[in-house]
């Protein structure tokens, strides 16, 4: 039978005595004390080497523990995400906003204290993507304002943009020193490379005297500032995921419309060889770390294909799902982890073996991935 409700002008007020009060807070605080207790044990610290995975579905991003593959924490990290990136020194993590071309925001996650920081706007340059962190600076991709961008997170403010004129720059490499910048451009079959280049400063016209207080171009050799210059190279439909080879001298992209990847020299900055490799929906590429084999996923497919970076054909093929997404290396090159984004798990690559050993699970919808290394 249902209580009729009282005017809660009617109700009496209820009183206790001074030790049924203190018997009620000491069982609270016995109470809160469990819980505190329960959450010290389930709490754990970020390992010096972890491994960090986004779940593009739960906007979060997931630290694991290599050595046991289990989650540590995941934090928020905003709407849409799907790159990530690290600090060098391991504390900081950075994701990118993406929205379609529509967003403009990085997260910032302290990976020491597991907590989310202050986003970081990053205004007209929309739909920030690929990242990357080198030279202490984060370098990332902005496919709504087509060009690279950089922001340092001492000075707290982007510190350099260079437009690239392509149609959706999405993924993003640097080299050590910050001089050389590769990007993939997905709807323009193109790849960016740019390089940082000292020029000569021009003098006046002959017979023309420089303005008052005018800075005078130094006399012979070149100017006293760098520049930015950009050679596009045409490569297949749909070029995205792509890598550096070990040692710097070729650049592997795979062309998700064609099935293909273009190889190109970086020294003539053109295509070298097309490999036909039926890697159609390719997604990423990776080298591993000794340069022997390539990693291609797709999401078109149910297989990782593995390429001998020497013969330039395919080595094996490996079904690991319904499609898969990002591609990140062991350092120390014994296994590599494949987000097996349709399925909703990571996959577990022996490099040795190439078999799938195993998988674990982070969040829906896996995607971009990365190392966090403390000295």
């Amino acid at each position: 039978m249902a209580i009729p409700a009282r005017d809660s002008k009617h109700v009496r007020p209820q009183r206790y005595s001074a030790d049924r009060l203190h018997r009620r807070l000491s069982v609270a605080a016995i109470v809160a004390g469990f819980l505190v207790a329960g959450m010290t044990v389930e709490a754990q610290d970020t390992p010096k080497s972890a491994l960090l995975v986004i779940s593009k579905r739960e906007h979060a991003l997931a630290i694991v523990d290599p050595s046991n593959l289990k989650v540590i924490a995941k934090v928020p990290v905003g709407d849409d995400p799907h790159e990530v990136t690290a600090s060098s020194d391991g504390h900081t993590a950075y994701v990118s906003n993406y929205g379609s071309g529509a967003f403009h925001s990085l997260a910032v996650i302290d990976l020491v204290r597991h907590q989310p920081e202050k986003a970081i706007d990053l205004g007209a340059l929309t739909g920030p993507h690929g990242l990357t962190f080198v030279d202490g600076k984060v370098w990332f991709t902005a496919e709504g304002a087509k060009v690279m961008g950089r922001y340092d997170p001492v000075a707290g403010k982007v510190d350099l943009v260079v437009g690239t004129g392509q149609n959706r720059t999405h993924m993003i490499s640097v080299t050590p020193g910050g001089d050389h910048i590769i990007t993939t451009n997905v709807s323009s079959g193109t790849v960016s490379l740019i390089d940082k280049e000292s020029v000569r400063m021009p003098g006046p016209p002959p017979g023309m005297t420089p303005p008052p207080g005018a800075p005078r171009p130094p006399q012979g050799g070149p100017g006293g500032r760098t520049d930015w210059n950009q050679t596009v190279v045409r490569v297949g439909n749909g070029s995205e995921g792509f890598d550096l080879s070990p040692d710097g001298r070729e650049v592997w992209v795979a062309n998700a419309q064609d099935g293909t990847i273009s190889i190109i020299d970086r020294q003539n900055k053109s295509v070298v060889q097309t490999l036909q490799v039926n890697v159609a929906g390719a997604n990423r590429l990776k080298f591993t770390p000794d340069g022997r084999r390539v990693l291609v996923s797709t999401l078109s497919g149910s297989d990782l294909t593995i390429l001998d970076a020497h013969t330039r054909k395919v080595e094996k093929r490996i079904p690991i799902g319904h499609g898969a997404a990002g591609i990140v290396m062991q350092p120390d090159g014994t296994r590599a982890f494949v987000a097996c984004s349709p399925d909703n798990y990571v996959a577990v690559i022996d490099l040795n073996q190439l078999t799938m050993t195993g998988k674990f699970v982070v969040g829906d919808e896996p995607d971009g991935m990365t190392w966090a290394a403390r000295p």
